[in-house]
């Protein structure tokens, strides 16, 4: 697990060109699917079993939050724009791959020293601010770089202490790796239902890659990963989770009710732990589009526990994202 999630989380994939990503997740699940495609939105859709009779999607989004070039000034840094929901109080200093026609060139924030600042205080930049480096003189730069082009974080996958990951896109890489368990545990032990994997694109600018997925899958039901928030200094344990208390599963009004009830019930069974998060209205994720789709599919959303969301250290529990695979594994044997 731990291999995998370092080579999902460095694969670079911002939404709208998630093809790295894509090809290395479809080349993975390969090894347990029938089948596997990338479509024409960059979802990579996979089959295990008879999906005719009864027919179960996974969900989970496979692009990242980062920045879309927008400008190259005549020193030759580049002006960027988010692309998703970044967090402009953690860009100052960090290192960023420029996704280029040449290849992956890496850049940093632009950080103006405190002594130059506006009265000495920290303040974080400002959208219209963030500029990025990459060393190379104008001339050089308008060569490689094109208006256009994305940009990711540039991270360092680490395992800290207590069995957990750090790394930039562990939203929501750990939920690929996490379906990725499932259809392991499913080719081991095969299950009557049949099981459509979705690995989709552009979650982070709006869903569209969900919407398009399951309106061509159109399954019976669905089960989206992703991730929330874990307990962390400075957030309510009234609006988090807790890593290493298991997935997250959400009691949502858009949302399959009977589902939600149904997976806390394997849970408890099967003595494998789990957490409630309650939302009032949508999830903010997949699960949103999904239900909605066509004339309704019955739709269910658990989370994995995630400190630091949409910056470079992101944390999340190798034992929550195991919790959280057998239980949607039991699942899905519960299913027919």
């Amino acid at each position: 697990m731990i291999e995998l999630l370092k080579k999902l989380c460095t694969a670079k994939g911002v939404s709208g060109r998630e093809e790295n990503v894509c090809t290395l997740i479809k080349n993975e699940i390969l090894k347990y699917a029938d089948e596997a495609f990338i479509d024409k939105n960059n979802n990579v859709i996979a089959k295990i079993g008879n999906t005719e009779e009864h027919n179960i999607m996974l969900d989970a989004h496979l692009d990242e939050i980062g920045f879309v070039v927008t400008y190259i000034d005549e020193n030759g840094f580049l002006k960027v724009s988010q692309c998703g929901g970044m967090d402009y109080r953690v860009v100052q200093d960090t290192r960023f791959k420029v996704l280029t026609d040449y290849g992956e060139i890496t850049a940093v924030a632009c950080c103006l020293p405190p002594h130059l600042a506006d009265g000495g205080e920290d303040k974080a930049p400002d959208s219209d601010s963030v500029y990025l480096d990459t060393g190379l003189p104008a001339e050089k730069v308008k060569e490689i770089v094109n208006i256009g082009d994305a940009v990711a974080y540039d991270a360092t996958p680490l395992v800290l202490l207590n069995n957990r990951f750090t790394c930039c896109s562990t939203d929501n890489r750990a939920s690929c790796a996490l379906l990725l368990r499932v259809a392991q545990l499913i080719r081991e032990e095969p299950v009557n239902s049949g099981v459509t994997f979705a690995f989709t694109s552009q979650e982070e600018t709006y869903g569209r890659g969900a919407s398009t997925a399951a309106y061509n899958v159109y399954p019976d039901e669905t089960i989206s990963i992703d991730v929330s928030f874990a307990l962390q200094s400075g957030v309510s344990p009234s609006e988090s989770g807790e890593l290493g208390k298991g997935g997250m599963i959400c009691i949502s009004p858009v949302l399959s009710r009977k589902m939600s009830y149904r997976l806390i019930s394997v849970a408890k069974e099967k003595k494998l732990p789990y957490q409630i998060e309650v939302t009032g209205g949508l999830t903010g994720t997949n699960g949103d589009r999904i239900s909605v789709t066509r004339s309704g599919i019955p739709t269910a959303v658990v989370s994995i526990p995630q400190r630091n969301m949409h910056t470079g250290v992101e944390i999340v529990s190798i034992d929550d994202i195991e919790s959280i695979a057998q239980l949607i594994y039991e699942y899905i044997k519960t299913a027919c």
